[in-house]
């Protein structure tokens, strides 16, 4: 198995960079683990209070069920990844099983972050991009699948998403093997990281085989 953690800032191609790794991968051997799915159910907490809820912050995240399942995916075993509301802010009671597969690739803003979770990587990326591209993307984002008004996600970004960024998902960079500049545009980049991915699935199957030694 092969694990690879990508972060990068809201709005930088993340998802984009997944994707075209998947499509240049082997079919059907790619798992994916969302970050987003990992925040902390808030049913607990009063509707009207929700909304405030800092999701670019680290406590924002169930750090230890995404410990637990990253690792369980390591044995070889599977889980059930939760499925996580923002109209709502709670957790559904449906969740989505992911079996393991030969390459896990672990999404999210702070997906470097934890250590423990970098423990389990074979490979950290971080997506850069420049802050007025992610901006553009966030509003798109934000207006058709959250709801949410061009000027309240405006206001949010100058009030949450930019200091947030700032603090806790650019210093990931400095636990990156891998930056990736330009988000998902950066075809160069995904094309090379996919030929070193593969090449690392022939070692391993090497190894596994007895075929391949290290002299």
């Amino acid at each position: 198995m092969f694990v690879i953690g990508i972060a990068g800032g809201t709005g930088s191609g993340k998802t984009t960079v997944v994707r075209k790794l998947i499509e240049r991968l082997p079919k059907g051997e790619v798992a994916v683990l969302h970050q987003d799915s990992y925040y902390k159910d808030s049913s607990n907490v009063p509707v009207e209070d929700r909304q405030k809820i800092n999701f670019d912050h680290p406590d924002a995240f169930d750090w230890p069920l995404l410990e637990q399942h990253l690792h369980t995916l390591r044995d070889g075993k599977s889980i059930e990844e939760p499925i996580y509301s923002y109209i709502t802010c709670t957790r559904s009671n449906e969740t989505v099983h992911i079996e393991p597969k030969e390459v896990v690739i672990l999404e999210g803003i702070m997906a470097l972050r934890d250590e423990k979770l970098r423990e389990e990587m074979d490979l950290k990326v971080f997506v850069d991009a420049d802050a007025d591209d992610r901006l553009i993307r966030v509003i798109r984002r934000d207006i058709v699948e959250r709801g949410r008004t061009a000027e309240a996600v405006m206001e949010r970004y100058g009030r949450v998403l930019k200091p947030m960024h700032e603090q806790f998902i650019e210093p990931c960079k400095r636990y990156a093997d891998v930056i990736i500049p330009q988000g998902g545009h950066n075809n160069a980049a995904i094309n090379v990281m996919a030929k070193f991915i593969k090449q690392q699935l022939r070692e391993q199957q090497q190894v596994a085989n007895g075929e391949y030694r290290v002299i």
